[in-house]
């Protein structure tokens, strides 16, 4: 006679014990196996490299009480700029990667470089806040064309991947502190644009929370730049 499922369980509990230890370890194991891709770059989302004429297309706004629009590429069409696209002014990640970008200040100045800072959205006395942070002139790009040209976002995953706890632990070592306000799920960047029709020499897209742009990077990528000031002095 065909004795069921249910008939075992009650008359056998190691048959019932093993069951439970197999549904168990099979639970275990799809959960190390999505541990384990979230920190790969398996569900990460791809960036598509922007381009010079894209860039120069868009549209930004001055922070004043009376604000100017304008294009971007006024930000580099002369001395070429060194743009940080701004996560979020109050991450405290964000805040630590302008503190490095500022701290390239004194040699962009002697290079003839401006630094620049474009946030998404204006909450408050968030870009205020972030002042203390960031060396340079903010503004602010409402069509978040700076993320783009495929805006990428990182969501709750990122909280799952070992690297972004690595840069929690880093930056928070660091003395930073932020808050929650605002957008933050939108991934940023950092882009060096040389003068005129020279191009963008360097790209770097946030891969995931607090994955900065390496500041010697920057620096190398702002010495490639033809300033108007340093073509004036070769003439």
């Amino acid at each position: 006679m065909w004795l069921g499922p249910w008939s075992l369980m009650t008359r056998d509990p190691s048959f019932f014990s093993m069951g439970m230890w197999s549904i168990g370890a099979g639970a275990l194991g799809a959960a190390a196996l999505a541990l384990l891709l979230a920190n790969t770059d398996v569900f990460l989302s791809k960036s598509q490299k922007a381009t010079l004429e894209y860039l120069e297309d868009i549209d930004l706004k001055t922070l004043e009480k009376e604000p100017r629009t304008f294009k971007a590429k006024e930000l580099w069409e002369k001395n070429g700029a060194v743009i940080m696209a701004v996560r979020r002014p109050g991450c405290f990640l964000c805040r630590e990667e302008a503190a490095d970008l500022s701290s390239l200040k004194p040699k962009l100045d002697e290079l003839g470089v401006p630094l620049y800072a474009v946030v998404k959205e204006q909450i408050r006395t968030e870009v205020q806040d972030f002042q203390p942070y960031f060396k340079g002139e903010i503004f602010l790009d409402e069509k978040k064309k700076f993320y783009g040209p495929q805006r990428r976002k990182m969501m709750f995953m990122g909280f799952v991947r070992l690297g972004v706890w690595y840069n929690f632990f880093r930056a928070r070592n660091g003395g930073f502190s932020g808050n929650l306000e605002g957008e933050g799920f939108i991934l940023g960047g950092v882009f060096v644009v040389g003068s005129g029709k020279q191009g963008i020499l360097l790209e770097h897209r946030e891969k995931e929370f607090g994955d900065k742009v390496n500041p010697v990077s920057v620096l190398e990528a702002a010495r490639k730049i033809q300033t108007q000031t340093s073509a004036a002095e070769t003439k």
